[in-house]
C-alpha cells in the first residue's frame, strides 16, 4: 500500500495542529478507535511538543551528525497501534509514518501505551533522547543498524544493544487482531516490510528522537 505524506508543520514553524499523521488502513483507524481512554498530547506550537524538542535536540547535538536533511522522531505519547515512528525529511518538510514497538520495561502490563523510559541495563525499556544513527550489521534480527545515545538519559545504549531492527511483533496484522504491538528488548522495533525503507531513509549519520509528552 502507497504511504501518504505529509506536511510537518512544526518543524516548518506553523502551528504544531497540523500534525495530524494518516492511519496504515481502515482496519487499524477502527482498531485505534477502541483504544483505552487516555488525555490525548496536545501538539500545539510551543517548546514542550516533541516536534520542538527534536528540533532543539537536532541543534544541540549538530557536531555529532553526518547528516541533517532527514530525523527519525519517535513519539511514544501515541498508543503502539499508531504510527508514531516518524521519518521527517527537512528540505521538503513531508514525511512517511510507521509503527514502531517499544520495551517490554516500559509497559509491564502490556497495555500498548508507553509508561516510563529507562537507561538502565537490563530493564528491556526503551530509552528516550537523541541517538546518532550508526553502522548496520546482521545479527539474530536480521539485517539491522546500531544507534549511540547522546544524552544522559539514553547513553548506555549501545552497551544495552539497543538497536534498529524488524520483528514480527511489529507487524500491522498484530494491530489487527490485538489492538496493540507486541514489546521489544528496549530496541526501536519496526514490521518488516517497513524496515527496508527505514534503513535506507534514516542512514548512519543522522538523528534519532524519541520522547514523550
Amino acid at each position: 500500500m502507497k504511504r501518504r505524506h505529509f506536511i510537518i508543520a512544526g518543524l516548518l514553524g506553523i502551528t504544531g495542529a497540523a500534525y495530524g499523521l494518516g492511519s496504515r488502513s481502515q482496519a487499524a483507524s477502527k482498531t485505534a478507535a477502541r483504544l483505552p481512554a487516555r488525555p490525548k498530547p496536545v501538539l500545539a506550537a510551543g517548546p514542550t511538543t516533541v516536534i520542538d524538542r527534536a528540533k532543539a535536540a537536532m541543534a544541540t547535538h549538530e557536531s555529532s551528525l553526518l547528516h541533517s536533511d532527514r530525523i527519525g522522531i519517535a513519539d511514544y505519547s501515541l498508543h503502539s497501534a499508531k504510527e508514531r515512528f516518524h521519518i521527517v525529511d527537512l528540505t521538503n518538510g513531508t514525511t512517511q509514518s510507521f509503527l514502531v514497538a517499544h520495551g517490554k520495561g516500559s509497559d509491564l502490563r502490556h497495555t500498548g501505551w508507553l509508561q516510563e523510559f529507562s537507561n538502565v541495563p537490563g530493564s528491556e525499556a526503551s530509552s528516550g533522547g537523541s541517538y546518532v544513527v550508526s553502522e548496520t550489521y546482521v545479527g539474530k534480527h536480521g539485517t539491522s543498524r546500531r544507534l549511540k545515545g547522546l544524552d544522559p538519559s539514553n547513553n548506555l545504549a549501545e552497551a544495552r544493544a539497543i538497536v534498529i531492527h524488524g520483528a514480527w511483533y511489529a507487524e500491522p496484522e498484530m494491530v489487527k487482531s490485538h489492538g496493540k504491538l507486541g514489546r521489544s528488548q528496549g530496541c526501536f522495533a519496526f514490521s518488516e516490510s517497513d524496515l527496508p525503507v527505514i534503513l535506507e531513509r534514516l542512514g548512519p549519520g543522522r538523528l534519532l528522537y524519541a520522547d514523550k509528552i
